[in-house]
């Protein structure tokens, strides 16, 4: 799988109240409105740069950005697992960083929201927000596509599969470890029951 798009590039030690602030926390993810505010508010919690673009552009609920670069720590703090899925309610597809706070990308795998990747190598300073590149799940690099500079990444492994299920459950149903869930009985109301006098 491939992903290719624009990059939005970040340093170290983005937590997660500036992946998603505390105050949104309160929207619920499986409510379709509620998904979609959420992706409207990732990376509201980072302190504004003059010139700089926001992540999602103002009164949009979704990003040009597929792919994040990253630099140590990415998803540090609270556990909250509203920061990978508002990451993917705003349509970033993928993570590419030093590395990753276990939690955070433990939520990654969960949630199916979104790749976690690690670099093997500090790539932060080789990218600008806006650079193309081309993100090769499979061939683990991530492609610089005006320099054609080649970064090589470490396989995401078992959690490979498991993402692209769309999560743990969703992996768990299409592998046969659970049960999938019952298609949802109809019930048809035909009124009220006749009585006697009718």
């Amino acid at each position: 799988m491939t992903i290719t798009g624009p990059v939005y590039v970040l340093g170290d030690n983005i937590d997660t109240d500036q992946i998603i602030p505390a105050e949104y926390l309160n929207l619920v993810p499986t409510i379709p409105e509620e998904y979609r505010r959420l992706g409207s508010y990732a990376l509201a919690g980072l302190p504004l740069q003059s010139g700089a673009p926001t992540f999602v552009p103002p009164g949009g609920t979704t990003t040009p950005y597929a792919i994040l670069v990253a630099g140590k720590n990415f998803g540090c703090g609270s556990s909250r697992e509203h920061a990978p899925i508002a990451l993917g309610a705003a349509g970033a597809k993928a993570v590419v960083a030093e590395s990753f706070a276990r939690i955070f990308f433990r939520n990654c795998v969960a949630t199916g929201e979104l790749y976690p990747v690690e670099t093997t190598e500090r790539i932060v300073d080789a990218f600008r927000t806006g650079d193309e590149a081309v993100l090769d799940l499979e061939a683990a690099t991530l492609t610089h596509r005006r320099t054609g500079t080649v970064c090589r990444l470490r396989p995401l492994g078992d959690a490979g599969p498991v993402i692209a299920a769309g999560g743990l459950f969703a992996y768990a149903r299409q592998t046969g470890m659970i049960a999938a869930p019952p298609p949802e009985s109809r019930v048809v109301d035909s009124g009220p029951a006749a009585g006697p006098d009718d």
